[in-house]
Protein backbone atom coordinates (compact mmCIF):
# COMPACT_ATOMS: atom_id res chain seq x y z
CA UNK A 1 0.00 0.00 0.00
CA UNK A 2 0.93 3.25 -1.08
CA UNK A 3 2.40 5.22 2.18
CA UNK A 4 1.66 8.94 2.38
CA UNK A 5 3.86 10.93 4.23
CA UNK A 6 2.76 13.94 6.79
CA UNK A 7 5.00 16.89 6.84
CA UNK A 8 4.61 19.73 9.49
CA UNK A 9 6.56 22.31 8.44
CA UNK A 10 8.54 24.49 11.18
CA UNK A 11 6.84 27.93 13.35
CA UNK A 12 8.21 29.32 16.05
CA UNK A 13 8.56 28.25 19.66
CA UNK A 14 9.92 29.87 22.59
CA UNK A 15 13.40 30.12 23.91
CA UNK A 16 12.95 27.34 26.33
CA UNK A 17 11.34 24.98 23.52
CA UNK A 18 7.13 25.78 24.43
CA UNK A 19 5.94 25.53 20.82
CA UNK A 20 3.40 28.90 20.14
CA UNK A 21 0.06 28.29 18.81
CA UNK A 22 0.85 28.51 15.21
CA UNK A 23 3.17 24.92 15.66
CA UNK A 24 0.29 23.42 17.60
CA UNK A 25 -2.19 24.01 15.03
CA UNK A 26 -0.43 22.42 12.58
CA UNK A 27 0.64 19.83 14.65
CA UNK A 28 -2.43 19.07 16.10
CA UNK A 29 -3.59 18.54 12.56
CA UNK A 30 -1.24 16.13 11.79
CA UNK A 31 -2.16 14.29 14.65
CA UNK A 32 -6.15 14.73 13.96
CA UNK A 33 -5.37 12.66 10.73
CA UNK A 34 -2.73 10.44 11.58
CA UNK A 35 -3.52 6.56 10.48
CA UNK A 36 -0.63 3.60 10.65
CA UNK A 37 -0.14 4.06 7.12
CA UNK A 38 0.83 7.72 7.39
CA UNK A 39 4.78 8.26 8.43
CA UNK A 40 5.57 11.69 9.40
CA UNK A 41 8.24 14.23 9.00
CA UNK A 42 8.81 17.38 11.09
CA UNK A 43 10.87 20.26 9.93
CA UNK A 44 12.70 23.31 11.54
CA UNK A 45 16.29 23.77 12.76
CA UNK A 46 16.93 27.02 14.50
CA UNK A 47 16.54 30.83 13.19
CA UNK A 48 16.26 34.13 15.13
CA UNK A 49 12.89 34.60 13.55
CA UNK A 50 11.17 31.07 14.98
CA UNK A 51 14.01 29.15 17.21
CA UNK A 52 16.48 30.47 19.71
CA UNK A 53 16.28 27.26 22.03
CA UNK A 54 18.52 24.45 22.26
CA UNK A 55 17.53 22.06 20.19
CA UNK A 56 16.14 22.26 16.28
CA UNK A 57 12.37 23.27 16.11
CA UNK A 58 11.67 19.91 14.60
CA UNK A 59 12.89 17.73 18.11
CA UNK A 60 10.35 19.67 19.72
CA UNK A 61 7.33 19.09 16.71
CA UNK A 62 8.23 15.17 17.29
CA UNK A 63 8.33 15.10 20.91
CA UNK A 64 4.44 16.93 20.66
CA UNK A 65 3.47 14.70 18.27
CA UNK A 66 4.70 11.17 20.68
CA UNK A 67 2.85 12.55 23.11
CA UNK A 68 -0.40 12.90 20.81
CA UNK A 69 0.29 9.30 19.61
CA UNK A 70 2.26 8.86 16.90
CA UNK A 71 4.51 6.18 17.35
CA UNK A 72 8.14 6.50 16.98
CA UNK A 73 8.70 4.22 14.35
CA UNK A 74 6.31 6.18 11.82
CA UNK A 75 9.00 9.53 12.08
CA UNK A 76 11.04 9.60 8.95
CA UNK A 77 14.58 12.12 10.04
CA UNK A 78 14.25 15.64 10.71
CA UNK A 79 14.93 18.23 7.93
CA UNK A 80 16.92 20.92 9.86
CA UNK A 81 15.93 23.86 8.12
CA UNK A 82 16.08 27.60 8.58
CA UNK A 83 13.31 28.54 5.99
CA UNK A 84 10.46 27.61 3.48
CA UNK A 85 13.19 26.86 0.83
CA UNK A 86 15.06 24.90 2.93
CA UNK A 87 12.48 22.93 4.02
CA UNK A 88 11.93 22.26 0.41
CA UNK A 89 15.59 21.14 -0.26
CA UNK A 90 16.62 18.71 2.73
CA UNK A 91 12.71 17.54 2.91
CA UNK A 92 13.65 16.00 -1.12
CA UNK A 93 16.94 14.85 0.13
CA UNK A 94 15.32 12.16 2.87
CA UNK A 95 12.13 11.77 0.64
CA UNK A 96 13.99 10.25 -2.44
CA UNK A 97 15.05 7.24 -0.48
CA UNK A 98 11.49 6.29 -0.36
CA UNK A 99 9.57 4.65 -2.99
CA UNK A 100 6.02 5.37 -4.00
CA UNK A 101 4.85 7.84 -1.43
CA UNK A 102 2.61 10.82 -1.60
CA UNK A 103 3.65 14.08 0.69
CA UNK A 104 0.64 16.43 2.71
CA UNK A 105 2.53 19.64 3.56
CA UNK A 106 1.05 20.96 6.36
CA UNK A 107 1.24 24.86 7.30
CA UNK A 108 -0.98 27.58 8.27
CA UNK A 109 -3.32 29.53 5.93
CA UNK A 110 -1.04 32.56 5.33
CA UNK A 111 1.73 30.58 4.45
CA UNK A 112 0.08 27.88 2.11
CA UNK A 113 0.78 30.11 -1.44
CA UNK A 114 4.26 30.60 -0.63
CA UNK A 115 4.22 26.92 0.35
CA UNK A 116 2.67 25.76 -3.30
CA UNK A 117 5.33 27.64 -5.00
CA UNK A 118 8.05 26.73 -3.55
CA UNK A 119 7.37 23.12 -2.92
CA UNK A 120 5.93 22.35 -6.74
CA UNK A 121 8.87 23.28 -8.15
CA UNK A 122 11.66 21.77 -5.13
CA UNK A 123 9.37 18.28 -5.34
CA UNK A 124 8.02 18.24 -8.80
CA UNK A 125 8.38 14.55 -9.14
CA UNK A 126 6.13 13.73 -5.98
CA UNK A 127 2.18 14.30 -5.37
CA UNK A 128 1.91 16.67 -3.29
CA UNK A 129 -1.44 18.11 -1.34
CA UNK A 130 -1.13 20.85 0.83
CA UNK A 131 -3.10 21.88 3.96
CA UNK A 132 -3.04 25.31 5.31
CA UNK A 133 -4.35 24.84 8.66
CA UNK A 134 -6.85 28.02 10.26
CA UNK A 135 -4.56 30.61 12.12
CA UNK A 136 -6.22 31.98 14.96
CA UNK A 137 -3.89 35.31 15.56
CA UNK A 138 -5.67 38.74 16.37
CA UNK A 139 -6.27 40.66 13.07
CA UNK A 140 -3.00 42.48 13.34
CA UNK A 141 -0.55 39.55 13.79
CA UNK A 142 -2.66 37.62 10.74
CA UNK A 143 -2.18 41.15 8.28
CA UNK A 144 1.54 41.17 9.15
CA UNK A 145 2.34 37.75 8.50
CA UNK A 146 0.17 37.73 4.96
CA UNK A 147 1.87 40.83 4.18
CA UNK A 148 4.90 39.10 4.97
CA UNK A 149 3.93 36.13 2.75
CA UNK A 150 3.02 38.34 -0.12
CA UNK A 151 6.55 40.50 -0.23
CA UNK A 152 7.62 37.21 -0.28
CA UNK A 153 6.06 35.54 -3.35
CA UNK A 154 6.69 38.78 -5.10
CA UNK A 155 10.56 38.59 -4.44
CA UNK A 156 10.55 34.64 -6.05
CA UNK A 157 8.47 35.53 -9.05
CA UNK A 158 10.21 38.58 -9.65
CA UNK A 159 14.16 36.88 -8.85
CA UNK A 160 13.49 33.34 -9.64
CA UNK A 161 13.49 30.36 -6.49
CA UNK A 162 17.61 29.87 -5.77
CA UNK A 163 18.06 26.47 -4.32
Amino acid sequence: MKKNVLIVLGSPNSPEGILSDISKSRLNFCASVYSKNNLVLCTGGWGDHFNTANKPHAYYAKAYLIKKGIVEKDFLDHAISSNTVEDAVKIKSIIEKLNGVSLTIITSDYHLNRVKLIFNEILKPFKLDFVGVKSNLDKKDYDLLVNHEKKAIKSILENGLYY
